[in-house]
């Protein structure tokens, strides 16, 4: 009996259909390669800053190579990420894309997802032993990208949620830091989150904790530069052994589900809370069933989940949570590790936030 008649017969629009989203995937792919050297290269700043241009024009004025530059304005006109006038062969960027591709400073600035992106495909080899072997990779051995990446793609919600909306949400903790109150935060990589929290509270005292050496001396430096210093420290340790005590609040931003030992995380952070402290943890969105994350942000998530988050978890022997790990797994960690309360206190299109108090 043939494979066709075993599956039952082919419908050909459907098989049609399923072919040009196969092709459109490996536009997709292709062309996000061609993203991370825009940005790299900074072809996009230098489409916004200097109106619409010829490909000529563009690589002149980035010092690149005008044939690459032409191809490479093709492709992106052709996604979609650039905008073409055929009567003066010249590219520009819309208002919109000028946000999305070139303003940091924009909660919708996506140009950090590239640099991400790029570094876990370089760990497609690695991983695709890790499924056969079981073993995973650990965060530190990743293509040094991602932790650029990273703090550019996580970095602009922090800083449009964190303060107006996820802190507020908490039980009396706001009040507490504007008044001057002590937060541990636990996996804060290059210390996006610990500087805009010390920004918006001057009073309070921030120590920010990593087990990547590297990124905390990032850290350090960037708030210098950002003028906190004097109330934010950065100290290289591992989630489940932070020192320090009667901290108001304890965050996991974007990585309690990718570490080693998550229950040993929260019991930590149980441990080292004031009695009215609360614990802020933001996880990717995800839903409570499977076919819930059948949609584009379960699709990217989980893709990161595979190539990194599980891959890390299971590089340390842990129980790989994931980044679509449901509620009730995360309410089952943090409860474990001595936590009565567990709420959903606010959320986001991409991440669900919650309290832990005792």
């Amino acid at each position: 009996m043939s494979s066709v008649s075993e599956a039952g017969q082919i419908n050909p629009e459907k098989l049609e259909a399923f072919i040009g989203k196969v092709v459109g995937d490996f536009g997709a792919a292709l062309s996000s390669s061609l993203v991370y050297i825009g940005q790299k290269l900074g072809l996009y700043k230098a489409l916004a800053e200097g109106g619409p241009q010829t490909p000529a024009e563009l690589a002149g004025r980035t010092q690149t190579t005008e044939r690459y530059v032409r191809e490479w304005l093709i492709n992106q006109a052709a996604s979609g990420y650039v905008e073409y006038d055929a009567a003066s062969g010249r590219f520009r960027l819309s208002p919109e894309q000028r946000v999305a591709l070139t303003d940091e400073d924009s909660p919708f600035f996506v140009g950090g997802g590239f640099y991400v992106i790029k570094a876990m495909a370089n760990a497609t080899p690695r991983i695709a032993e890790a499924f056969k072997s079981g073993g995973g990779l650990l965060w530190g051995d990743n293509d040094p990208d991602l932790f650029v990446g990273v703090e550019r793609f996580f970095r602009p919600g922090y800083r449009m949620h964190l303060v107006g909306s996820w802190i507020p949400s908490l039980t009396g903790i706001e009040e507490k830091l504007k008044a001057g109150g002590r937060v541990a935060d636990v996996g804060c990589g290059h210390g996006a989150s610990t500087i805009i929290m010390a920004q918006a509270y001057p009073a309070s005292r921030f120590r920010g904790f990593d087990n990547h050496e590297p990124s905390i001396e990032h850290a350090r430096r960037a708030a210098e530069e950002a003028g906190v210093a004097d109330r934010v420290t950065f100290e290289v340790a591992k989630a489940s052994e932070i020192p320090g005590e009667g901290y108001d609040m304890v965050c996991f931003f974007d990585c309690l589900h990718d570490m080693g030992d998550p229950v040993g995380a929260a019991r930590r952070a149980y441990e080292v809370l004031d009695r009215e402290g609360s614990a802020l943890i933001v996880e990717p969105m995800a839903g409570n069933t499977v076919e819930e994350n059948f949609n584009i942000i379960g699709r990217t998530f989980s893709a990161a989940s595979t190539l990194c988050c599980t891959a890390n978890s299971l590089a340390l022997g842990g129980p790989a949570l994931g980044a679509v790990a449901t509620e009730d797994t995360l309410r089952d960690v943090v409860k474990q590790g001595g936590f009565t309360q567990f709420r959903r206190a606010a959320e986001t299109p991409f991440n669900r936030v919650f309290e832990a108090r005792r």
